[in-house]
């Protein structure tokens, strides 16, 4: 068995597409090497700034020879269609072809043996048509090349078992997708280090590639990168008492920055400190790509931690030069947010107010001051449904909530939105609950991010979330697909948090009307109320499936609930969701679930056969058998147990009497004859039946669960 190694040289990769790349060359080229008959053990990628890899285990030398059979016409069929399967198949003469009796009659078949190639001579075109369609998210031309690539393209090393790939660089599409005149395959070299190994290396395998690649300064894969970098950052912060500030996501970005990561510390000018936390660290993580470091009180130290792509001894010169000329860059930057923090303070934040008539929130919904005049209204409307929540502070918190967008810090760092309101309402004298509602109002963002709980910031940071979601609902600027610009589903999500993990008890069909009409007149043109709200109930409905799927609730559940209508407080419906999923994980409730479809089916083929409905209206008069008397009693019961039940919300109660219907239901198919001779007892049992589904559908549309 022998071994493809593929690597793909270029310039500076983005780290954010690296891991996206190398897993699409990997999922390429297998799928073509299945696609040609050629099995293999294990295939594994690898990612760096300037290279993609991709080693291959385990492939014969050649290809398993093939038999192909094909079917043609029947003997004595129309001369065309004889002359179609001759000419499609190559033959001169249709006694080329062979006759075999089948149990439909003798008919002409067609038996090809084809050799298998040397592997080696077909992964010239698996290798190029893989690099071909390779997905970038963005890519270019360079030079006088037509070949696109996501920056220009170096080197293909391609070796298998041990000797260079040979075959012209052509790939599907002709001359416009031909690989760079200057790169071909053929090749058994690479290059290591850009800077501290730039000379050619010849490699004989994966093994002797990646040791010479480790010798040249490139560290191939980025889990081993990530390690070091973790490694050495947390020593260096603890030889000086310090901790490293957790940054995962940071971690992996810089890991794809550097081929040969080497950490060293740099020091923050003591002049800068007294800038608030977010500031420094969001200079120093998105704009210089440092690790920030805490103190033993767990607050933000004074040094920051640098990834270098060069061998820097510690204390070494170059170590000293790289740190210094880091720190220069950051005083800087720093230096600017100073002048900005300095400058912002000078004016209130409610001064500020105006110039948001400045900023458009959408070309067909206005202006950011417009949104924040329905943000008021809206957010105190809420706030009636939320324990404890101040009406003026709300109302405050709501019109102070986006001031910070045109301070001059914001615009520096976009990232700090809502955390420099804060800030700046509490230099104002603004109230607590004010201050703390600003800084959470665009929370929660993502799953991972704490929920806002304070009343003030609940009232808001929903209403933020449901004119947004409301107004791009009205002018159909709806997720279509992976494309969400608006960032919708995430608004729905924090929107569906917000409820639930406050226990609110919000009518949303109101909240959403509401919202509706604070744009309606001078925005929204063409959708009503109505659809406007439908289709947010609707995408709420899929969000909260989203929700619960972690938490093992299953999505046909909240189906069935939905459906019902009318059901606006998520609360109360997770309420039903809960107590349906039990009673249905119950023996009774199973069982009541296949007597439902069951009678569901009956009513149903009739009803299509008789071209009539069923509503459950069925007469005690044309009852015959005492299984009908029981089963109608029954129903009785379920239903005078199950209205107050759900009016009180004890959902378990309203299960507890569907249960009761188990007995009868069983009993009345094992007895009872549906489809009788006699046509009024027929019919009358028939609405029998229907009244099952009319009763369970109280408390759920049984014909949404699965399984």
């Amino acid at each position: 068995m022998a071994e493809l190694l593929l690597e793909l040289l270029s310039e500076e990769i983005p780290a954010r597409m690296q891991a996206r790349a190398a897993e699409d060359l990997k999922r390429l080229v297998t799928e073509r090497l299945k696609a040609a008959g050629l099995d293999f053990t294990e295939a594994r990628a690898y990612a760096t700034p300037r290279r993609l890899a991709l080693v291959v285990d385990g492939l014969p030398e050649q290809q398993p020879d093939i038999t192909e059979e094909k079917k043609g016409p029947k003997v004595g069929a129309p001369e065309p269609a004889v002359q179609g399967f001759m000419r499609a198949n190559g033959l001169e003469s249709i006694e080329q072809a062979e006759v075999r009796e089948t149990d439909k009659g003798a008919f002409y078949f067609i038996v090809r043996h084809g050799q298998g190639q040397p592997t080696g001579d077909v992964l010239p075109e698996i290798v190029v048509g893989a690099m071909s369609n390779l997905p970038w998210p963005k890519s270019m031309r360079w030079a006088d090349q037509r070949y696109r690539w996501v920056r220009p393209l170096h080197s293909v090393l391609a070796l298998f078992q041990g000797k260079p790939l040979t075959m012209a660089a052509q790939v599907e599409g002709g001359d416009a997708s031909s690989l760079p005149s200057n790169v071909a395959l053929g090749r058994n070299t690479t290059v290591g280090h850009r800077f501290l190994a730039p000379g050619e290396i010849e490699v004989k395998s994966f093994a002797d590639y990646r040791a010479k690649l480790k010798k040249a300064k490139v560290v191939l894969d980025a889990g081993e990168r990530r390690q070091i970098i973790a490694e050495q950052a947390g020593k260096l912060a603890a030889a000086e008492g310090l901790a490293v500030k957790d940054d995962p996501a940071l971690l992996d970005e810089v890991a794809g920055l550097v081929e040969w990561p080497v950490v060293l510390m740099g020091r923050i000018d003591q002049a800068f400190m007294e800038l608030p936390s977010e500031v420094l660290t969001t200079a120093m993580r998105t704009h210089q790509k440092y690790f920030a470091t805490l103190d033993q009180q767990g607050g933000l130290a004074d040094r920051f931690l640098l990834v270098a792509n060069m061998a820097a001894p510690k204390n070494g010169k170059v170590a000293r030069n790289i740190v210094a000329g880091n720190e220069r860059v950051l005083r800087a930057r720093l230096a600017d947010a100073r002048f900005f923090w300095d400058q912002d303070r000078k004016q209130p934040l409610a001064e500020r107010v105006p110039a948001l008539e400045q900023i458009v929130f959408h070309a067909k919904l206005g202006t950011l001051a417009e949104k924040v005049s329905r943000l008021q209204t809206l957010a105190v409307e809420i706030a009636e449904q939320v324990p404890g929540a101040e009406r003026d502070r709300v109302r405050s918190a709501a019109r102070l909530a986006k001031a910070d967008l045109v301070t001059g810090m914001v615009g520096e760092f976009p990232e700090l939105q809502g955390l420099m309101g804060r800030y700046y309402a509490r230099h104002d004298g603004e109230h607590a609950e004010v201050v703390e509602a600003i800084a959470e109002h665009y929370a929660p963002q993502g799953p991972g991010e704490r929920c806002p709980s304070a009343p003030v910031s609940v009232s808001v940071a929903l209403a933020d979330k449901i004119d947004t979601l409301v107004g791009m609902f009205a002018i159909g600027e709806t997720p279509t697909g992976s494309k969400d610009p608006y960032a919708l589903r995430r608004a729905a999500l924090g929107s569906i948090r917000l409820i639930v993990e406050n226990q609110l008890r919000l009518p949303l069909v109101a909240i959403l009307d509401t919202a509706w009409q604070l744009y309606a007149g001078q925005f929204v043109q063409g959708r009503s109320m109505y659809d406007t709200r439908d289709d947010l109930m609707a995408f709420f409905a899929d969000r909260l499936k989203v929700t619960l799927k972690d938490k093992g609730v299953r999505h046909d559940l909240i189906s069935a609930v939905f459906a019902l209508g009318g059901e606006d407080d998520l609360l109360r419906l997770l309420d039903r969701v809960k107590a349906l999923a039990d009673f249905l994980g119950s023996e009774d409730g199973a069982n009541l679930l296949v007597a439902y479809r069951r009678a569901a089916n009956i009513v149903r083929i009739e009803a299509k056969k008789d071209k009539t409905s069923y509503n459950g209206a069925a007469r005690t008069e044309h009852f015959k058998q005492d299984e009908e008397r029981a089963l109608y009693a029954a129903l009785d019961g379920a239903e005078a147990g199950v209205a107050p039940a759900l009016k009180s919300e004890d959902f378990t109660a309203a299960m507890a009497a569907m249960a009761a219907l188990r007995q009868p239901v069983d009993a009345f198919f094992d007895q009872v004859t549906v489809n009788a001779e006699d046509r009024a007892l027929r019919y009358n049992r028939l609405n029998l039946l229907a009244r099952i589904g009319a009763t369970l559908g109280q408390v759920a549309d049984f014909s949404k669960i699965e399984g």
